[in-house]
């Protein structure tokens, strides 16, 4: 996985790198453009497009006869249940296209959250680094360190939770920049990246990890090696939100309405049936 996120966040940092100087919404209307239109293209090449169209053509068609003979309860009955048995044809016409669309989004939607999902510790702002050990990895009886470049401050001692298998610190940003902070386990290196005092949309890779999920997920750093006993790093980044007219908004809720209205946009353009 490590060298697909590569490969995927190469071409994110490509794409996003002309917008960044317009501000996060910039980009975000680019990326919902392109994946709009990746969507039609995926959903005409790979969906029954005829079968759509009859699909819909009988919904059309069955709906006016529920306004021609509502007087005739029967048929209304019978046309209800050919508009059900239409809609289920739409729907399997539909799956397959789906199913195609969900790996390409998926890597999508993992690189806009690393970019959108958090925001920069703000000079001065404190955050919780925690650290997962392994199942059957003593909590108490490990040794683990960390260490902070300049710029950044651990402000308290490695407290250990038994139950959650975690260790976890409070650092404080100090200085803008990208930091590494170097931690120690039982005599093997690890770093994590920590953010500070970067624009929006900044990178901010706020896990690190070795499962595979996550490697899917949180692609903004290399997977955690092997042969150490730590299953995920975090670092607990105040959340992000998109301002628009006032209100404050998830990126995802932004994505999926700008891409689906793309869509439906363009959908005439590029002639598909969706």
């Amino acid at each position: 996985m490590g060298a697909v996120n590569s490969i995927f966040g190469a071409i994110a940092d490509a794409f996003f790198a002309p917008f960044r100087p317009f501000g996060p919404w910039a980009g975000m209307i680019a990326v919902s453009l392109a994946v709009g239109i990746l969507m039609l293209a995926i959903f005409k090449k790979t969906s029954n497009q005829a079968g759509i169209k009859r699909a819909k053509n009988s919904i059309k068609a069955h709906l006016l006869e529920i306004r021609l003979y509502k007087s005739d309860l029967g048929q209304s009955f019978r046309s209800q249940g050919a508009i059900l048995g239409a809609n289920f044809r739409y729907m399997g016409h539909a799956l397959r296209p789906m199913l195609v669309m969900i790996i390409p989004v998926l890597f999508v939607l993992a690189q806009l959250n690393l970019r959108y999902g958090a925001d920069a510790l703000p000079l001065g702002g404190q955050a919780l680094v925690k650290m997962t050990l392994t199942e059957g990895t003593s909590v108490l009886g490990t040794p683990v360190t960390l260490a902070a470049p300049a710029g950044i401050v651990v402000e308290t001692p490695p407290l250990r939770i038994e139950d959650e298998r975690e260790v976890s610190w409070r650092i404080r940003g100090e200085t803008a920049g990208v930091h590494r902070l170097s931690f120690d386990v039982d005599g093997t290196p690890v770093e994590k990246i920590a953010v500070v005092a970067q624009p929006a949309p900044a990178k901010i890779p706020a896990r690190r990890s070795r499962k595979f999920l996550d490697l899917v997920l949180a692609p903004g750093e290399n997977p955690l090696p092997k042969n150490l006993p730590v299953e995920t790093i975090e670092i607990v980044y105040p959340a992000a939100r998109l301002a628009v007219f006032g209100l404050r908004i998830h990126w995802l809720v932004a994505f999926f309405v700008l891409s689906i209205l793309f869509g439906f946009a363009l959908k005439g353009v590029f002639k598909v049936e969706i």
